[in-house]
């Protein structure tokens, strides 16, 4: 379960636009100036860190891992895990592409060969999408049950 101070630090990287983002602006738009708000941030970023949600690029500089960001997404937020020149990922893509504007439902496509974690753990199963935080679906998509789970998210 992630704290609101956690949840904060980890959407701040999307509504600053930024791969990676220092201490001091963690501390300006999670935080606060007070050291006691100071040290609430620093113990959360040390804490995600940690758990793997965000990862220490250089001296207080932090960038947000993948697994940092499905835990803060939306229930309209579709991941893809893919890779060039996959098939069953073009396959996917193509029967939730109507499904997408019907929901107003985003999709984020994301290259496993471009990330080394992702890329160990993903390997042999693209595409591999995750709808909110949640696994879909391997392999291929049954639509029928993509619009059944965003249809759901109308009533949230």
């Amino acid at each position: 379960m992630e704290t609101i101070t956690s949840k904060k630090i980890l959407s701040t990287f999307d509504q600053l636009e930024k791969d990676s983002l220092d201490l001091h602006t963690l501390f300006e738009f999670v935080g606060g100036n007070e050291p006691a708000e100071r040290e609430l941030v620093l113990d959360s970023v040390q804490d995600l860190a940690q758990r793997g949600l965000l990862r220490e690029e250089s001296a207080d500089f932090y960038s947000r891992t993948e697994s940092g960001r499905l835990i803060i997404a939306g229930p309209r937020e579709i991941t893809m895990y893919t890779r060039e020149g996959c098939h069953l990922c073009d396959e996917a893509k193509a029967m939730m592409t109507p499904l997408l504007s019907e929901f107003d439902a985003k999709l984020r496509e994301v290259d496993i060969d471009e990330d080394p974690v992702l890329l160990e753990r993903y390997n042999d199963d693209v595409p591999v999408i995750f709808l909110g935080g949640l696994l879909f679906a391997q392999h291929r998509i049954d639509a029928a049950l993509l619009r059944q789970r965003l249809e759901q998210t109308k009533e949230l």
